[in-house]
């Protein structure tokens, strides 16, 4: 029964998370809430956040697993920085997260798991949720909500209590829902596909998530509830889009659109295997995936997969590009096209697998031995990993040459309302493919006068054998050449190739004033922390502008004019100044840096702080 005397506050933005321990369902919680906030119409960017083990120490602060979102009735680039409501599942969920909460905003604690035992592993002498001074500043709601799922679910029988406590996080879901004025349907739709074999499961989960939602008018303390209108998008199919996904779909059409079939070829490394996941499952359509025994096995596999006419592809993180390293530069000197992608995690070595960082910018760049040029690109938020692969796809293929896609843990895992295009209107990708010559000589390094493009002959097609190694190849012929002047011709020719994607690259357009006090230059993730400060000074009358670079090599002809026209120049990133050395390097600049290597993305308050600082 709906309690008909609360009120219903309209608001602008939210921004939630959810937290506990890594067995406790954040991940799917906070999806299946973000999920329902597309489904309504809300603009909305997501960030997950969990321990590098698969099952970390239950109730220790290193295990913990957190989800957070904003969503808001206009449009969203970052998944916000401090907190409307935290739901703390335990103790050291409440201690890690607690200061991240706004004054005067929604605690949200199952008391159940506040136990002397997770205390203890929390590093709390007293239970937090008794010290009403620290308490007095939050709303606080304080629910065992273990004690009522169990009493939800005592009539069945054939779960056991353990099955049934994993069903708390449905409750706390639902709560959240009744909190936001939110239907449950996409949730019940969501269990009864995902248990479709087990009946009970999905019985006790729906219980759990509707007792959480009617649980909420009990509240005495609580007697508001929230509503975000819908967002005005341009009219469209949307869906809430990940960023690995939204990588796997960009190369999926690129192959249908250069009518080549796709291979993958690659190892299991966080935060890229979703890539890997994803693709395994359209055989139907022409691709093939392999698991390689290692990084240097995966790569090779791609660039015999290319030699043979297929679209080649691997993915990794920092530490297995290092191992691909060689190969890479094989793709270089044979010219074969294959896309590299670095889903960029904190380094070095291991380092920091499941937190964000853009440190491997300097490696895409130079990490091979010799001159080894090759494209890269950065995509700048999850729908624009869908973009940003495809075009990989289509310089790889129209150029012949490898290229490396720079995304990180923050876009893979993030999320975001995404418009489906309209595949009619991608462009058609042109190949240098050939099956047979006009006369009898094949010469395989014979090249487009405008991509500089070699042939792409089929191995095994009669007519067009040829020589292919690491071995420096002779212009034109291939032939094996240790000739000084042929290796010079060769290297500047190959580094010409790479500029000469430069003509198909867009000019930049600075978002603000054409020239100005203050330009801000970012690349990749940092889009949306950088773009969401600067429209908040601009509303405030200041001089900023900002330009999101996701052509980084090569750069937009025309940024070295754009870069004379502002006072000062601030390029934030999550490394220690790889892109502003590239840019004060090249273009002679004085620009400054704003770095953080904490492993979580850039706020709108850091860069924010940093503008008005300079």
């Amino acid at each position: 029964m709906t309690d008909t005397n609360k009120n219903i506050e309209q608001l602008e933005v939210v921004t939630i998370r959810f937290a506990g321990d890594s067995g406790d369902g954040m991940q799917l919680t906070g999806n299946q809430f973000s999920d329902n906030t597309a489904l309504f119409g809300n603009d909305l960017t997501t960030l997950p956040d969990f321990p590098a083990e698969i099952r970390a120490p239950a109730g220790s602060l290193a295990g913990v697993s957190s989800f957070q979102m904003q969503f808001s009735s206009k449009d969203v680039h970052t998944p916000g920085d401090s907190l409307d409501v935290l739901v703390a599942m335990n103790p050291a969920a409440f201690k890690v997260h607690l200061p991240d909460l706004k004054e005067n905003g929604m605690l949200i604690a199952n008391t159940a798991n506040y136990s002397p035992k997770n205390l203890k592993l929390a590093g709390y002498e007293e239970n937090p949720l008794e010290n009403k001074e620290l308490l007095e500043k939050y709303k606080v709601i304080q629910v065992d909500m273990t004690d009522l799922v169990m009493k939800t679910l005592e009539d069945m029988s054939d779960l056991n209590a353990k099955s049934k406590a994993r069903c708390t996080n449905m409750f706390a879901l639902g709560l959240l829902y009744w909190l936001y004025e939110r239907d449950m349907k996409s949730s019940i739709d969501f269990l009864e596909k995902k248990f479709k074999s087990k009946p009970d499961i999905i019985e006790a989960n729906t219980k759990a998530l509707k007792a959480g939602f009617y649980f909420g008018d009990t509240i005495e303390a609580i007697r508001t509830t929230y509503k975000i209108s819908k967002a005005e998008f341009k009219k469209g199919t949307y869906r809430n889009i990940m960023g690995n996904p939204a990588i796997g779909m960009g190369l999926l059409i690129a192959s249908q659109k250069a009518n080549t079939n796709l291979f993958f070829g690659g190892y299991p490394i966080t935060p890229a295997s979703d890539i890997l996941h994803f693709l395994s499952r359209y055989r139907s359509l022409g691709v093939k995936t392999f698991q390689a025994e290692d990084e240097i096995a995966g790569i090779c596999s791609v660039l015999g997969a290319s030699f043979t006419g297929d679209l080649g592809v691997t993915a990794s993180s920092g530490p297995g590009i290092a191992l691909k390293g060689e190969a890479m530069g094989l793709a270089v000197i044979s010219e074969l096209p294959i896309v590299i992608i670095n889903i960029q995690r904190g380094g070095p070595s291991t380092g920091l697998p499941t937190k964000t960082e853009q440190a491997d910018l300097m490696q895409a760049m130079y990490g091979r031995n010799g001159e080894a040029p090759a494209v890269v690109l950065a995509p700048q938020s999850p729908g624009d990993c869908f973009y940003m692969a495809f075009e990989a796809s289509r310089i790889a293929l129209e150029y012949m040459m490898p290229v490396i896609l720079l995304s990180d843990g923050y876009l893979a895992n993030g999320s975001e309302p995404w418009e489906v295009p309209n595949l009619d209107d991608m462009p058609e990708i042109k190949t240098r493919k050939i099956d047979s010559i006009s006369d009898d000589k094949f010469m395989p390094y014979e090249r487009d006068s405008k991509t500089l493009a070699r042939q792409w002959a089929v191995a095994g097609t009669k007519g067009l054998e040829h020589r292919i190694g690491g071995l420096e190849t002779e212009d034109v012929t291939g032939n094996v050449s240790y000739d000084p002047e042929n290796h010079e011709k060769m290297i500047r020719l190959r580094n010409k190739k790479v500029e000469a994607v430069s003509d198909i690259v867009p000019d930049v357009v600075p978002f603000g004033d054409d020239s100005g006090d203050i330009l801000v230059i970012g690349w990749g993730s940092t889009y949306g922390a950088i773009r969401t400060a600067v429209e908040r000074l601009r509303d405030e009358g200041k001089s900023v502008s900002h330009i999101q670079l996701r052509y980084i090599n090569p750069l937009p002809k025309n940024l070295g004019d754009i870069l004379l026209k502002y006072k000062k120049i601030i390029v934030p990133e999550l490394n220690m100044g790889q892109l502003n050395s590239i840019l004060r390097s090249r273009f002679l600049i004085n620009s400054i840096g704003l770095n953080k290597i904490k492993g979580k993305p850039l706020t709108v308050e850091e860069v924010y702080n940093k503008i008005i600082g300079e």
